[in-house]
């Protein structure tokens, strides 16, 4: 790759190329004999991709943000859904020589972060029609423009790099010796997708593309940031050099993930703040907050996925623990002493974002 120049810190505007360059690495990153994004500096510090001029430019919109008296969305800590099975769920498991649960549960992973290039598809519509003083100089103005196919690129790979699916399945295949994969895994994903609920415009007084995009990207900041526990998770489970065939390739292949996953969130939060911070011109040639849309959005979100995420892991595990424990030595005593390590977890009364229109309470 070629060396580029360093960002100015206080620029506001850049083109889809700078968004998308990575800059130059001294060796590339290499999971399961692919070549991936990212790369090591010659301290031997990994850098992810396309990260030389989006950093500096998040950095900046937030800045603008902030000096503009405007605060950043935030979602409180104790609303992310504990992993399930959890670390020491998860550990005794594979101590007792069951890997199927697990081995599943990392290509669910992978398989997710694979979807992640669907962001790319989003339809941005033209916000500098629709935002009462524009967008120039924002976040917003530059989602079609890098920010949304750098993401997509980052979760499932650009033409010959692989992205955060191949990077998770390098992370299991190197701690779990290439395991069988489940071949009901995907199916089981696309079943229960198709079964979510569908629902109508909830402001049908904005531009039906704004709300869908608005909408969408709430959603996928909420993913994210829960992923934050995933990562915790998948680097102490596959850390532990008792279970873990290669404890620091895998280990340290998670956390490069979850170090590039630092800008989809920021970006995300910054855009959304900056559409909290402005006035939508409606369709009929009223107005309405910015904030109004946002906070329901997120409302709808958290209150769905505090709930959902947990259901939809256990489903995914319980389904077939009974038959995959059939290979430890006490299967009953097995059972019992994974299920005395469960987790209590409710989730919180309160979203912290008042739905106006949401049908759940705020």
């Amino acid at each position: 790759m070629s060396v580029a120049m360093e960002s100015d810190p206080d620029r506001l505007i850049y083109t889809a190329e700078e968004l998308l360059t990575s800059g130059a690495y001294q060796e590339p990153l290499i999971a399961n004999e692919v070549r991936c994004h990212g790369g090591f500096l010659e301290d031997g510090q990994y850098r992810s991709p396309r990260t030389l001029h989006r950093d500096p430019a998040i950095t900046a919109w937030k800045g603008q943000l902030t000096e503009q008296g405007h605060s950043l969305v935030e979602i409180a800590s104790e609303l992310t859904p504990p992993q399930y099975p959890n670390v020491a769920q998860a550990k005794l498991l594979l101590r007792n020589g069951v890997r199927e649960p697990i081995v599943r549960a990392l290509t669910i992973i992978s398989i997710v972060e694979g979807f992640g290039a669907i962001i790319r598809d989003v339809r941005v519509p033209k916000l500098e029609e629709l935002f009462k003083g524009g967008v120039e100089g924002t976040a917003l103005a530059h989602l079609r423009n890098g920010l949304f196919e750098a993401h997509a690129r980052d979760e499932s790979g650009y033409r010959d790099e692989g992205g955060h699916k191949q990077m998770w399945e390098a992370a299991r295949d190197e701690a779990l010796e290439n395991p069988k994969i489940p071949g009901d895994v995907l199916m089981g994903i696309m079943g229960r997708r198709g079964q979510r609920e569908k629902t109508g415009p909830i402001f049908p007084e904005i531009d039906p593309k704004l709300e869908r995009m608005l909408a969408f990207m709430s959603q996928v900041m909420v993913v994210e940031i829960f992923a934050e526990g995933t990562f915790a998770w998948g680097i102490d489970v596959l850390s532990d050099p008792e279970i873990s065939a290669k404890p620091k390739v895998a280990g340290d292949m998670v956390r490069h993930i979850q170090q590039d996953e630092s800008p989809h969130v920021e970006y995300l939060r910054t855009a959304l703040s900056e559409v909290r911070a402005r006035t939508i011109r409606t369709v009929d040639d009223k107005e309405i907050s910015g904030q109004i849309v946002v906070d329901e959005f997120l409302h709808r979100v958290l209150h769905s996925m505090t709930r959902q995420r947990q259901t939809d892991q256990r489903a995914d595990l319980r389904e077939n623990l009974i038959e995959a424990m059939k290979v430890a030595r006490n299967p009953k005593a097995l059972l019992e002493e994974f299920d005395s390590l469960d987790e209590d977890w409710s989730p919180p009364a309160s979203t912290g974002f008042v739905g106006t229109r949401s049908p759940a309470a705020a």
